[in-house]
């Protein structure tokens, strides 16, 4: 048996699990692949390369901690697949308005045939980023309290909240020119209350405090995810490029800079969506990733 602390870590002396390597296989092939196929390639490459991507930091979490995500419950892990091709594609009607971003390579599939691919591509999003999330967490320096303003879950802030979520997303939805961010922001304003209200799992449990670090962990565990997959659709097809009205210059592969700024909030969404979800389904405190408590 392992003995775990508290915070789910493990005692015992870590090893690396044979998935890991399975993973790091992935990885190379299809990255290999994906690089250097001419045609298309990318609609069957990507997911088994973000599959690899998502063994691959599980086991490195799992290799530090002797706990991660798809070792507590592989059943809750799986979930986390099928949950992200849903709401990446609410992000996806948004865009539809916003036209922040458009596929290459699209007309080369049916209606249908687009459908499929890009609904199993999306499903790797959340274990990715939670994934990384997990890594980042489990350095000590993001175990300690990280000071930053206090919110609390009261009435006057999640109605406050609520409302400027509102207002953004109609901002946005109105003029899309001038209020595109907003994709980015809107959403987590409009859920956080939600959760809170319903007794859900919410990001104050920390903030209540002041206390910043689990912010911290989701912000270096997306941007480290979202670099990974600008890199890798740099040179993929079919691909997606940016099309963004203000703000786009020093492009990172097909990002400009300003863009990486978007994924701070989509990791706080990701997070809201997740547990909203999950309290849905009857579980009001599913402790999903592995921080530390209150």
């Amino acid at each position: 048996m392992t003995n775990r602390d508290k915070s789910g870590n493990s005692n015992r002396h870590p090893v690396f699990p044979i998935y890991i390597w399975v993973g790091l296989g992935l990885i190379s092939i299809f990255w290999i692949l994906n690089w250097s196929l001419d045609g298309l390639r990318t609609h069957w490459g990507f997911f088994p390369l973000w599959l690899g991507y998502c063994l691959f930091v599980d086991g490195l979490v799992y290799y530090r901690r002797g706990t991660s995500l798809m070792t507590r419950s592989l059943r809750r892990y799986i979930g986390l697949f099928l949950l992200s091709a849903p709401i990446w594609w609410i992000f996806e009607g948004i865009n539809w308005r916003l036209q922040n971003w458009i596929y290459l390579g699209v007309h080369h599939f049916s209606p249908l045939e687009y459908s499929f691919w890009s609904t199993l591509n999306f499903m790797v999003v959340i274990p990715a980023v939670f994934s990384t999330v997990e890594f980042f967490s489990s350095f000590g320096f993001l175990k300690h309290n990280i000071h930053g303003p206090v919110i609390r879950p009261n009435k006057p802030t999640t109605l406050t909240f609520f409302i400027l979520g509102w207002v953004m997303m109609l901002l946005m939805m109105t003029w899309p020119q001038i209020f595109f961010p907003f994709a980015w922001l809107s959403l987590f304003f409009i859920l956080e209350p939600i959760n809170i209200w319903m007794g859900n799992h919410s990001l104050t449990r920390w903030t209540r405090r002041g206390n910043w670090s689990v912010i911290i962990t989701l912000w270096l565990g997306v941007l480290t995810t979202g670099f990974f997959w600008e890199l890798w659709n740099f040179y993929s097809y079919p691909k997606w490029i940016y099309q963004i009205p203000w703000g786009d210059w020093i492009r990172i592969f097909e990002m400009p800079l300003l863009g990486y700024g978007g994924y701070l909030p989509f990791a706080l969404e990701l997070y809201a969506f997740t547990h909203l979800v999950f309290g849905l389904l009857g579980n009001k405190n599913p402790e999903i990733l592995n921080f530390p408590s209150d």
